[in-house]
């Protein structure tokens, strides 16, 4: 592991970015050309969640577990606070040279834990979120996907869309001013050389006749699908991808065919765990990066290890072995089915953030671990891409 000081001249010396800060919420400087560097920093599932956010007699009522959550009550309280200031103190380095500036951050679904049990708690779960988001002072927009523990227990969908679609909106302008006005959780932005593509995993009657028109209106040098649930499985819970049913199937080989032959970059989260894959299609190769900010501790280290293709395996079902035994045959063979295409491979449990930087057609992620500053791993993401 390297230490904190040395991590950060280092990722200093080798980020590049040219975008837009804010001073203040929802006051940004003008977007940089469009050939311009940039970076942005990538959180995954957040849970952000109180007590008083839920209703424990309908939790009770409905055996709702997802609702009964002391585990993230405590992270909301002890952890979110230093890491959002360490993403902060992240932002500000880079910002300090104006080679280096940090475009917005992204985050990848999960944002809260849901399961309130009425629209008025969800409301309120929905607003005091984007409250501890705008008192973190991160000073660029705040951009997120859907997740589905944003849209879970009832109110959640009205929630959603009466708190958060005016907040992304507003984002989403500061990023890309010529945007059309959000309504749902399908929407894009552009920054510089790149597109990037916010995709309703929970809302699917649309979302991927959706994609396909924005994918052919595509412009931009760099393309970025930015979904909850990964497209590719890792980890042990293989099943838990879009579009991963059998009868599914051909929705599932038409989204991976559209991002093979855009080259895209896959960024998810919803498993709790990182990884970087390059994964073949007919069409061409498309790189997945996965992370988790759901963070136990103060010092965590990473576990859990696997890299190479020799480890793409159904055996990675043994990496949670107390998971869904009855499904272990299952999630094997979506492995199976898989790793032929698989052309690279790291999996670890280790939570923490990245950041992402674009310059040119290269895009590279740097893991930090945890709520720390040191940096874990760097990714290039362009190489996985062949």
């Amino acid at each position: 592991m390297f230490s904190n000081h040395s991590t950060r001249r280092q990722f200093l010396g080798t980020a590049s970015a040219l975008a837009g800060v804010a001073l203040a919420p929802h006051r940004f400087r003008a977007a940089p050309a469009a050939d311009a560097a940039f970076s942005f920093v990538l959180l995954g599932d957040v849970h952000y969640d109180k007590a008083e956010h839920h209703d424990f007699v309908w939790a009770k009522q409905t055996k709702s577990t997802t609702a009964n959550s002391p585990g993230f009550v405590q992270k909301t309280r002890e952890i979110l606070p230093p890491l959002f200031a360490s993403v902060r103190d992240t932002i500000a380095d880079l910002n300090r040279n104006p080679a280096t500036r940090v475009a917005f951050v992204l985050q990848v679904g999960d944002l809260v834990q849901g399961a309130c049990g009425n629209e008025e708690l969800a409301t309120r779960q929905n607003s005091d979120a984007l409250q501890f988001v705008g008192e973190a002072a991160l000073g660029v927009p705040f951009l997120f996907t859907k997740g589905n523990h944003d849209v879970s227990g009832p109110g959640a969908k009205e929630a959603f869309a009466s708190v958060f679609h005016p907040f992304l909106n507003a984002q989403a302008h500061a990023v890309s001013p010529a945007i059309a006005d959000i309504k749902s959780g399908r929407y894009t932005v552009e920054r510089g050389n790149a597109q990037f593509a916010f995709f309703d995993a929970y809302d699917l009657a649309a979302s991927l006749d959706w994609f396909e028109a924005v994918a052919a209106r595509r412009t931009a040098e760099n393309f970025f699908l930015v979904i909850h649930p990964p497209v590719v499985p890792y980890g042990a819970r293989s099943t838990w991808t879009i579009y991963s049913s059998e009868k599914d199937r051909p929705k599932r080989e038409k989204l991976m065919a559209m991002l093979g032959e855009h080259r895209a970059f896959v960024l998810s989260g919803h498993l709790h765990r990182y990884c970087s894959l390059g994964r073949q299609t007919p069409r061409g190769r498309f790189a997945q990066f996965a992370l988790s900010s759901v963070i136990y501790g103060p010092d965590v280290q990473p576990a859990l290890e696997l890299s190479g293709l020799e480890n793409y395996s159904g055996d990675q079902v043994r990496v949670e072995p107390r998971f869904s035994p009855e499904t272990e045959a299952l999630r094997r063979e979506l492995f199976e089915l898989e790793r032929p295409s698989i052309t690279a491979f790291e999996f670890a449990d280790l939570p923490g953030y990245a950041v992402v930087t674009v310059d040119g057609p290269r895009v590279r992620a740097t893991m930090f671990r945890g709520i720390t500053r040191d940096v874990w791993r760097t990714v290039d993401l362009s190489g996985l891409l062949g």
